[in-house]
């Protein structure tokens, strides 16, 4: 996480910056577009859709879960009512509302497991359930020397490569690195606890070169340290593998415009989190990462904002394409794989806004009450046009000094930016008491606030699906010279 800034400046700038705005947009009559899609977001919506969305029926919505395949037909089902079209088709290989992708579900496969470790005369025997190895092939070490890693001295590639490794801390906790290069047999880990389930692997991730895993036994640690006749005997069999299919959920909003309507603006959000903690990893009974504020909040943000647009008489000129992201949690896995599988055109794709946390109030560097920070302020016309419109709705859009840069690759906005398409992410509480905790509920959500932010952006969107010049980077702001040149490179 980031330095915070103190809670009195943070509080001090947003409420005179706030009575400004709030005399400013008093004197601004809405448009009736602008009336009928802030009518038509309300509190009480938005906490229907997150109590289900964070409800413990859900289970965390891990990628890959049961949970996560619940709340994506739960958001296909809002995206229907709204009348949006599905942005899959048969020829895309998508189905309907969603874009699948597939991810591999790896466990360790313990039948006829056997390890055994010698060091100054004596064994130690380590049991099948104190370990966590997911070797691709059958794993076969017949009392094989053990180099013993623990930080005391670095290690040469020569004294690790074709041999086992076992992993101990050292004094002080010293992480132990490997030199460049080294190519182990084997990296075993001595723990404390094992993962609490399977391991999945990214639906682009290349296969592991090397065997890695872990042993719950602290015991081992100190008897094999110091040893220098360390040997280990092993029988293994290659991990158990099953597919899983995971889905980004997403729908469009068809333009007004003939010149325009080809053209699309992206409003996002992930709807996964962290699943269930493994039993004793959390205080009390509940085991279930809810994950309301973070990215409930986004996801039914994002639903409540394309039921407001879908509603005006006459559709905003662009298209919109609404899209809720899997994967995040596991490394912007759902965003990574659209920007490599698109659904609509790139170089047709003018602007992202991605939603993160914007349900809670009670962020760490202070109240956040009708305001929200947008990261990568000044890399792209895009906010300038957020916090302009956000004023109808009473909404202060403002740069976070400490938080607007350091957390602007922090979410699914750095994928499509990569491909050179403005996109930030808009947020109202970057850290807050309950975040990646189980106490992180639906019912701890700030909703009329949370509309309020809502109508903001749905304003923004209405601004930049309507305007005729697509926003741009600010190629004289140094950290945003990157995607300027993916932009060029998009549209040569």
């Amino acid at each position: 996480m980031a330095r915070r800034i103190p809670r009195q400046s943070i509080a001090a700038l947003a409420a005179a910056l706030l009575l400004a705005l709030l005399a400013t947009g008093a004197d601004q009559p809405l448009a009736p577009e602008q009336r009928t899609v802030i009518n038509h977001i309300s509190a009480d919506s938005l906490r229907g859709n997150l109590s289900f969305l964070a409800s413990d029926l859900l289970e965390g919505r891990a990628t890959p879960s049961r949970g996560l395949d619940l709340a994506a037909e739960y958001v296909a089902a809002q995206f229907r009512r709204a009348g949006l079209e599905p942005a899959g088709s048969e020829t895309s290989g998508n189905d309907g509302y969603f874009q699948t992708a597939t991810v591999i579900v790896r466990e360790p496969n313990r039948d006829g497991f056997a390890m055994s470790v010698m060091a100054g005369g004596r064994a130690m025997t380590i049991a099948a359930d104190e370990t966590y190895i997911l070797p691709s092939s059958p794993l076969r070490l017949d009392d094989a020397g053990l180099v013993i890693a623990d930080g005391s001295q670095p290690l040469t590639a020569e004294a690790v490569n074709g041999k086992p490794v076992l992993v101990i801390a050292g004094q002080g906790g010293q992480r132990v690195r490997f030199p460049q290069g080294a190519r182990p047999a084997l990296v075993l880990t001595v723990t404390t606890a094992l993962p609490a389930g399977p391991q999945v692997t990214n639906p682009d991730a290349q296969p592991q070169a090397i065997t890695t895993g872990a042993i719950a036994k602290p015991a081992l640690a100190d008897f094999v340290r110091g040893a220098a006749d360390a040997r280990i005997t092993i029988r293994a069999n290659a991990a158990s593998e099953k597919p899983a299919k995971v889905r980004n959920v997403a729908a469009i909003l068809r333009g007004s415009d003939p010149q325009l309507r080809d053209t699309y603006v992206i409003l996002s959000s992930h709807y996964d989190h962290l699943g269930m903690a493994a039993p004793g990893n959390t205080t009390g009974d509940d085991r279930i990462y809810n994950g309301a504020n973070d990215d409930g909040s986004g996801s039914s943000s994002v639903m409540e904002v394309a039921g407001a647009l879908a509603a005006l008489p006459v559709h905003p000129k662009r298209s919109v394409l609404f899209i809720l992201f899997f994967g995040e949690e596991r490394g912007l896995w759902g965003s990574h794989f659209y920007a490599a599988h698109p659904l609509v055109p790139p170089a047709q794709t003018i602007a992202q806004l991605n939603l993160e946390q914007v349900g809670r109030t009670d962020a760490s560097d202070g109240p956040q009450i009708r305001t929200a920070s947008i990261t990568g302020y000044d890399f792209s016309d895009v906010p300038g046009i957020l916090a302009d419109a956000a004023q109808a709705a009473g909404v202060m859009v403002y740069k976070n000094p400490q938080n607007s840069d350091a957390y602007f690759g922090r979410s699914d906005n750095q994928s499509l930016a990569d491909l050179g398409i403005p996109a930030h992410t808009l947020c109202v509480a970057y850290d807050f008491p309950d975040y990646h905790k189980v106490s992180d509920t639906w019912d701890k959500i700030d909703y009329d606030n949370m509309a309020a932010v809502d109508r903001a952006v749905a304003l923004g969107m209405l601004r930049l699906a309507s305007d005729e010049a697509p926003p741009k980077w600010n190629e004289q702001y140094a950290p945003a010279r990157r995607y300027a040149e993916a932009a060029r490179r998009l549209h040569p």
